[in-house]
């Protein structure tokens, strides 16, 4: 008798449909994709990553692939929180499925006060704090890069919102078990990690480095072995569940992600090669489900 897979989870108070998620920042507002994939078919989207005012990036060289990966140094741009309220929203709201939203500061009190707009607003689902953003109040160290700081801005926009919160954690630590307990032990209702890893990449004929603004976010496949790791790691040290990002291009690699103990996935940078490849990791998580005979996907760790 052929079963039929349950595959929805529970993050934390949010509930996801099915564990596969877009991630922020390689499916800009999301709505850009419909006519690519039926997003409604996903467990979620989470947007690109939201300041409070509109960004316009860093300057161009900012894209470069690598083997096996891409270097971006996109530097955050952004339509800011009130367009995104009034222009992306709507359309976005409507979908069937669990709408994120990532947001980033150069202050605590920058997540603080985006934290408690977006409360306020109707067709939001959760929080996503990206912590890797440099906290220029402090001398401009990544606010994931300790445990203090990762600490304190999960507090603040804890305080400033009811929405279930995630925080998103970097990998250019050198524990990331330190981290995870942190923002656990501040309010955080789950986890998602990994960041980009930061790298760079020089033109030997120009005899300068590539990107404009010298470093970049590494991702794509080459990072998952890292982005494993880590999750791996996370999911044994906090009580909270995990979202596994990093590197993961089709069904098997997701499912890395799960067996580890991740609750969830998103996925990035395969976007970008692939708008459909987000539906075809959940049938093939499907797939494997029945093949295996788990019935729920509460079964699938290891």
């Amino acid at each position: 008798m052929s079963i039929n897979p349950d595959l929805a989870v529970k993050t934390g108070p949010l509930n996801l449909k099915n564990p596969v998620l877009l991630a922020s920042g390689t499916c800009g507002y999301g709505i850009e994709l419909q006519g690519f994939v039926d997003l409604e078919k996903l467990g979620g989207i989470v947007v690109k990553g939201l300041s409070l005012e509109p960004r316009s990036g860093n300057p161009p060289p900012r894209l470069m692939e690598t083997p096996c990966g891409l270097l971006n140094s996109i530097g955050l741009e952004n339509v800011g929180v009130d367009r995104f309220i009034s222009d992306k929203l709507p359309a976005l709201s409507a979908l069937d499925t669990a709408v994120i939203v990532n947001i980033l500061g150069d202050s605590v009190r920058d997540y603080q006060e985006l934290a408690g707009i977006l409360d306020q607003v109707r067709g939001i689902d959760a929080i996503e704090v990206n912590i890797s953003c440099p906290n220029v109040r402090a001398g401009g160290a990544a606010f994931g890069s300790d445990p203090d700081m990762a600490s304190e801005v999960t507090a603040a926009v804890r305080k400033a919102t009811s929405l279930p919160l995630i925080v998103k954690l970097s990998p250019n630590v050198t524990d990331i078990t330190l981290i995870a307990r942190a923002v656990e032990h501040a309010g955080a209702d789950a986890i998602s990690l990994i960041n980009t890893l930061l790298g760079m990449s020089i033109d030997i004929k120009a005899r300068r480095p590539v990107l404009a603004n010298t470093f970049g976010g590494l991702s794509g496949p080459a990072i998952k072995p890292v982005a494993l790791r880590m999750v791996w790691q996370a999911v044994r040290a906090v009580n909270i569940p995990v979202i596994g990002i990093g590197g993961i291009q089709n069904a098997s690699d997701a499912l890395e992600f799960l067996l580890a103990g991740a609750a969830a996935v998103q996925v990035g940078t395969a976007t970008l090669v692939d708008p459909l490849v987000s539906v075809q990791i959940l049938e093939g998580i499907r797939m494997y489900m029945k093949e295996t005979g788990i019935s729920d996907i509460s079964g699938l760790p290891i």
